[in-house]
C-alpha cells in the first residue's frame, strides 16, 4: 500500500499492531485522527500514555487498579468470604457484567502452560495461598477458568494447593463450551455458570 506521507505510514504501522485491526482499518483511523480536532488527538495520546505510566495492579487481587487496592477489594458491599479465581482482568469484567457475583477476585495473570513455558511460579498462585492464610475469613474459592487443557491443569494444581485449607473449592458450571474463553461467553450463560458452580472433585 502506498501512503501519501511517511507520518501516515508510521501511524498506520503502529495502529495496525493492535489486535483485530488491519492496515485498511488502521488507515481509516489515522485519517480520522488527522481530520479531528487537535485537542481530541491530544486527549487520546495523553490517555494512552497515562494508561501505560499510571495504571497499577491491586496488591491484593492483582486486578487493574487506579490505586494500591482496587475498588472491588475495598468495597464494603462485597462478600469477603468468597474469592473467584480468574485468568486475567478480561474475565473479571465478563463476570462483573453478569451482575450475578458479589464476592472478591484473584487474577492469576495466566494459566499453567508447559508448551508456552508458563509454570506455577509465573502466576499469582503463591499470593493467593498467602492471601487465604492471612485473611482467615475466606470460606469458598471459585475456580472460574476457561474449560481448556491449560485451564483444567491450572484448576487441578490449585485444588491440590488449596486442599490444606478448610474451605469449599468450586468450579463454574460447564455451560461454557469446551475450549471457549470467558470473555467471549454471553452474560446469561456466564452468570448461570457462576450460580450453578459445582464443588471441585464432585459430580
Amino acid at each position: 500500500m502506498n501512503y501519501p506521507s511517511k507520518l501516515i505510514e508510521d501511524a498506520v504501522e503502529q495502529i495496525s499492531k493492535l489486535p483485530g485491526i488491519g492496515k485498511k482499518s488502521a488507515l481509516r483511523l489515522a485519517l480520522h485522527l488527522l481530520k479531528a480536532d487537535e485537542s481530541q488527538t491530544e486527549r487520546l495520546s495523553e490517555s494512552l500514555i497515562a494508561l501505560r505510566t499510571k495504571t497499577q495492579y491491586c496488591t491484593s487481587c492483582h486486578n487493574i487498579s487506579d490505586s494500591e487496592l482496587c475498588q472491588i477489594c475495598t468495597s464494603v458491599s462485597r462478600n469477603k468470604e468468597v474469592i473467584c479465581v480468574v485468568q486475567d482482568t478480561r474475565d473479571v469484567l465478563a463476570i462483573e457484567n453478569t451482575a450475578q457475583y458479589h464476592g472478591l477476585y484473584h487474577v492469576l495473570g495466566g494459566v499453567i502452560s508447559p508448551i508456552a513455558g508458563v509454570g506455577p511460579n509465573d502466576l499469582q498462585i503463591d499470593s493467593l495461598v498467602q492471601r487465604i492464610q492471612e485473611d482467615g475469613q475466606v470460606k469458598e474459592v471459585i475456580l472460574a477458568l476457561a474449560p481448556t487443557m491449560e485451564g483444567d491443569t491450572t484448576a487441578f494444581y490449585l485444588q491440590k494447593k488449596l486442599s490444606e485449607f478448610n474451605l469449599t473449592i468450586s468450579t463454574i458450571a460447564r455451560g461454557i463450551p469446551i475450549g471457549g474463553d470467558l470473555e467471549y461467553t454471553d452474560e446469561i450463560t456466564l452468570g448461570r455458570s457462576i450460580l450453578s458452580r459445582t464443588i471441585a472433585g464432585k459430580n
